[in-house]
């Protein structure tokens, strides 16, 4: 394995309704790792796996929701920098005419990372929307700021900077209409291959639940409580929640997991 993985802890969680889980996973064939993220972010995280393992792994990409650029931002002139709650705020930025000069703040090195490649200065929380906020509240003198979202977001941001007398405006430049799984995706999830399916927010874990059919064996990785939340009633052979909100505790949950169905696997033919 990669020597670059981040070390932290992943909680498992033992499956919901036992008597309406799949039968045990029995690995007849390499795992699907299925993402449902948008594309970019897809690839993305798939390329960045591949890197960290050996383990050979099909990769599936079914977007459950897409971005959709509405409005340009208002007169950014007045700010002294922008607020980033996802690498998707960032492309519908961009798509909409963002200058590529300013400072943001960012909820993740992900978003960072966008951030810095469309050209703004960007600082990273390295965690979810209450690590943003005290990164920010801890900085000196950093308003006015504008927080630039989706249609659908989470930890209310300018509010909490507001209540914190940190000036704070938002504006939505983005909606995030979901969409159904790809007949590919729904192939998968019928088996016999064992999917894994990492899952990033509530409302994208709520979508899949909806979307779900098949009966398969499927390990599922969730990015916090809540997205595992959501994904209780599925029938799951597996569920590990990341110890951190953070794409790179996501990576690590799924090259753990990757680990266990190669284990399974070595153990299967040691029989």
């Amino acid at each position: 394995m990669a020597s670059s993985r981040c070390v932290c802890a992943v909680a498992e969680l033992p499956p919901q309704h036992v008597s309406h889980n799949p039968a045990p996973a029995v690995i007849a064939q390499r795992p699907v790792v299925l993402m449902t993220r948008p594309k970019a972010a897809s690839r993305a995280f798939i390329a960045d796996l591949k890197v960290g393992t050996q383990i050979r792994f099909d990769a599936l990409c079914s977007p459950l929701i897409g971005i959709k650029p509405l409005e340009p931002p208002p007169d950014l002139g007045r700010y002294r920098g922008l607020i980033f709650t996802s690498a998707n705020g960032v492309e519908a930025y961009r798509a909409l005419g963002g200058t590529d000069q300013g400072m943001c703040f960012a909820v993740g090195e992900a978003t960072a990372c966008a951030a810095r490649a469309a050209g703004l200065v960007a600082r990273s929380a390295q965690g979810d929307a209450g690590a943003l906020i005290a990164l920010v509240t801890a900085s000196q003198n950093p308003g006015p700021l504008l927080h630039l979202r989706g249609t659908h977001s989470r930890g209310d941001v300018a509010a909490s900077l507001c209540a914190a007398g940190i000036e704070t405006d938002e504006a939505v430049i983005y909606d995030q209409p979901l969409r159904p799984l790809s007949s590919g995706a729904l192939a998968a999830l019928v088996g016999p291959a064992l999917v894994i399916a990492p899952l990033f927010s509530p409302r994208t874990a709520r979508h899949f639940v909806h979307c779900h059919q098949g009966q398969g064996p499927l390990y599922l990785i969730a990015m916090s409580r809540r997205v595992a939340d959501e994904l209780a009633d599925l029938p799951f052979n597996r569920m590990v929640v990341a110890a951190q909100p953070t794409g790179a505790a996501m990576k690590k949950a799924a090259w753990d997991t990757l680990d266990l169905v190669a284990a399974l696997e070595a153990g299967k033919g040691a029989h």
